[in-house]
């Protein structure tokens, strides 16, 4: 009896044994996902020599039964800057690594960077590719090409100036809160990550100068990104938000350039924008929200929909700027500048808008729109201005309606003017104007304004 009672226990044994260690059923199912510790593998640390730093990821399998990855690679294969070891394989690709049910693998990834090599883009981006029942993942891998300053959800938290010295990336958002000032040196270059935004609660002052200018660009640097639109979102300015100033800088490639939604909360304009370039925005150069803008000097070309879209009534101060509308990377149907004193039945305001010395021109019949809608109480001055449009109202005050203004090169961004442009000579004088001796005085390049000036932002003289 004892006999048979110790083969029983010994029978169960084995049978629990192999149970436990028997290769487990593989699940085929393409529906069948598998989890990472992250969406993504970001290399946030300052290089300041060669060297390497590593990454882990954990990759899980919440199913019930066992995956088997196929392949396993880095996307970039041998020239990566990445690799990987997988539960202590180093390598470049795997083939059939399996993940039990309710288990998990790691993944250490290394990234070797030299950030003193200037013919590296600022970010340097591969991924891991996994390929399993019929499907692909991907995981991207994101690290600096060279040093720079990096800032990830950042919020400013007292006065701060940046220097030229590296430039700055921004990855998803960086905030300056009420009552607290960024300072941005000529000459800066200020880098953001897809998707990426600077929210201005409290005051940006970024001013360049006709040789140092400031550029607020993409990170993506290569040849092939570097007109391209969409690439981060833009600047926003808040209802909180006073007395910024944008001078001598370049915006170039996002999705809405400058966005300020409310007006003034003092005396000061909300945000002077001179001397700068906006372009290659996949909507709208400048958005405002029953806003206050004056800009002067500006060069706005190839946006998606509009130049200048300012809605829910507002002030408005637009002198000597170039509102080119010329489109080689959509197809727009949209006014480069559109003024409007209404929103919805809920939301209008009074439009008070001057318009003075600027070319306003494009390939559409009708350039320049501005709509009243609301009972609300709107002056708009339009004087001495090169406007393509079909409203004869405008062929008054000074204004060329209709009349080429004879770029030079528009496809390679040249909006300077002919020798024999109509434009030359037609400016209306603003020796009296308050901001004349501030921005007024010379033009985008720096050079001096006579009167009567040059019509848009470059004199000629």
């Amino acid at each position: 009896m004892k006999h048979n009672y110790l083969l029983l226990l010994l029978a169960m044994f084995t049978l629990s044994f192999t149970a436990c260690n028997k290769d487990e059923d593989i699940t085929f199912d393409p529906k069948a996902k598998l989890n990472f510790s992250t969406d993504s593998v970001l290399f946030d640390t300052v290089f300041t020599s060669i060297g390497s730093t590593v990454r882990r990821v954990k990759v899980f399998n919440y199913n019930e039964k066992a995956i088997n990855i196929d392949n396993i690679k880095i996307g970039g294969g041998a020239n990566s800057p990445f690799s990987m070891n997988v539960n202590g394989q180093q390598m470049v690709q795997g083939k059939n690594i399996k993940i039990n049910g309710k288990d998990s693998i790691n993944i250490l990834v290394k990234v070797l960077i030299n950030p003193t090599a200037q013919n590296q883009p600022f970010i340097v981006e591969d991924s891991i590719l996994m390929f399993f029942n019929g499907k692909k993942e991907k995981m991207p891998l994101v690290a600096y090409g060279q040093n720079a300053n990096f800032l990830k959800n950042i919020t400013i938290n007292s006065h701060t100036t940046w220097d030229s010295k590296l430039p700055y990336i921004i990855y998803n958002s960086l905030t300056i809160p009420e009552n607290v000032s960024l300072n941005i040196a000529a000459g800066s270059r200020v880098f953001f990550h897809n998707g990426s935004t600077m929210n201005i609660k409290g005051t940006l002052t970024a001013i360049g100068t006709p040789k140092d200018t400031i550029l607020f660009a993409s990170d993506r640097t290569e040849r092939i990104y570097e007109e391209e639109p969409g690439q981060w979102n833009g600047l926003h300015f808040y209802g909180s938000s006073k007395n910024s100033v944008i001078n001598h800088a370049t915006i170039k490639n996002g999705i809405a350039g400058i966005t300020v939604d409310s007006l003034s909360s003092n005396s000061n304009p909300k945000l002077v924008l001179a001397n700068t370039v906006i372009k290659n925005m996949q909507v709208v150069g400048f958005l405002g929200y029953h806003t206050q803008l004056v800009a002067y000097n500006n060069l706005f070309y190839n946006c998606g929909q509009y130049l200048i879209y300012g809605i829910g009534g507002g002030t408005y101060d637009l002198a000597q700027n170039t509102f080119a509308a010329y489109n080689y990377s959509f197809a727009r149907r949209s006014p480069a500048v559109f003024l409007s004193d209404f929103i919805s039945a809920k939301e209008f305001a009074s439009l008070n808008a001057t318009l003075t010395n600027n070319v306003i021109w494009g390939s559409l019949e009708d350039e320049f729109t501005v709509e009243k809608k609301s009972n609300a109480v709107s002056v708009v001055e339009v004087k001495n201005n090169l406007i393509k449009s079909s409203q004869q109202a405008y062929a008054n005050n000074g204004n060329l309606i209709n009349t080429d203004p004879l770029f030079i090169n528009p496809r390679q961004g040249n909006f300077k003017i002919n020798d024999n442009s109509p434009a030359i000579n037609k400016g209306n004088s603003l020796l009296t104007h308050p901001y004349f001796s501030i921005y007024l005085f010379k033009d985008l390049l720096g050079k001096e304004r006579l009167f009567p000036s040059e019509l848009g932002c470059y004199e000629k003289n």
